[in-house]
Order: structure tokens, then sequence, then C-alpha cells
């Protein structure tokens, strides 16, 4: 098993030679911190910066409505915030991936999930790019493909990548799927929280 390292350079075969990628994950020796720092950390930052950028020159718009201004300020706090909760995300999901992993006889170093989910992810921060423009619908139009590929990725590539058959990754995706969703509602409950007592920008709608 070769010692390999992971950049953004590695994410273009998505483009190219996606096989090979999960091929690589598979039969290389992935040091975690390498991954997270070469990859996973420039990824998430894609997300938040267009949104900073998109918000800061045209507001949200969520419909006919005026489009929402925040000050520079209230932008940077939820901007840092989106950015931890994806770090969070690829961190958590990782680590959820390398425990469930044992249960579906794919039982990897946690580099190799550190990669996997930073793949897998990898089409939704590149369409992040709607986040220029933050218009609610247009936003959802490039995010739905986005989606569904990121989906496809993580069903086709985790049985090549974590070395497991088929159906026990199809079976091990779904629970990481599900883990992710349960995820991002706790993620909505806790802002609303904090929302109501206060924390947070002050948003009229």
């Amino acid at each position: 098993m070769r010692s390999s390292n992971f950049s953004l350079l590695t994410l273009l075969r998505l483009f190219s030679r996606p096989k090979s990628l999960f091929d690589d994950i598979a039969q290389g020796k992935w040091s975690a911190p390498a991954v997270f720092f070469g990859g996973s950390l420039w990824i998430a930052l894609l997300p938040p910066v267009f949104a900073f950028v998109g918000a800061s020159n045209f507001g949200w718009s969520f419909g006919t409505g005026a489009p929402l201004f925040l000050s520079t300020r209230e932008l940077m706090s939820v901007s840092i915030g989106y950015y931890l909760a994806l770090l969070f995300g690829f961190v958590s999901a990782s680590i959820v991936s390398q425990w469930m992993a044992m249960t579906y006889g794919a039982q990897r170093a946690l580099g190799a999930h550190f990669a996997l989910i930073t793949v897998a992810a990898s089409p939704l921060a590149l369409a992040s790019i709607a986040h220029l423009y933050p218009q609610l619908m247009i936003n959802f139009l490039v995010f739905v493909p986005a989606l569904a590929w990121s989906l496809y990725l993580l069903y086709w590539g985790l049985p090549i990548a974590l070395e497991t058959n088929r159906e026990q990754g199809m079976l091990m995706a779904s629970s990481l799927v599900a883990y992710l969703l349960v995820a991002a509602v706790s993620l909505l409950g806790i802002t609303v929280v904090l929302w109501t007592y206060g924390i947070g920008p002050r948003v009229w709608i």
C-alpha cells in the first residue's frame, strides 16, 4: 500500500477519470490530516466565500420581494458560521463513516474515509458558485443536479474506495446520507434556537 498525497489537483480527476480516483483511495495510504488540510479545508471554503461576495453585492432574494441585505459584520459572522458548519460536516461524516465501516465489512483507515467524503462533496462545493448571485430559485436549480452528482459518487464510489461489495456499499452509503440529513436538521434547529435568543444577525423578512 503506497503513501498518497491529496490536493485540489487530485479532485480534477472527477471530470476525467473518476473510477481511477476511487481506485487510488482504495489502494493508497491516506493520512487524515493530509487529506483534511490538502483538500477538505479548501473545498469547504468555497461556499462561504461565494456567499459572502454574492450577498455583499446583491443581497439574498427569497422571492418577489426586495433582496435582504446584511451588514458586512453580520455577513462575516454568517460566513464564518457556514464554514465551521461545513468543516464539522466533513470531519463528523468521515468519523461516522469509519465507525460504520466495521458493520459493512469495509474497515479502512480514517484517511480513506476523509478522501471519500471530500470527493463525494466536491460537486456541491463547486455548485456553490451559484451563491455569487444569491437568488433562491437559481441556487435551487443549480444545487439539485449537484446533489444528484454527489449522491451518485457516494453510492458508486464507496464500494470501490472502501473495498466492500456493492450491496453492503449501498447500505453504508444510505446510512451516511441518513446521518447527514439528521445533522442538517439538527443544525437548523440549533440555528432557530440561537436566533430566538438573539444570537445571530438581525433578519427581518
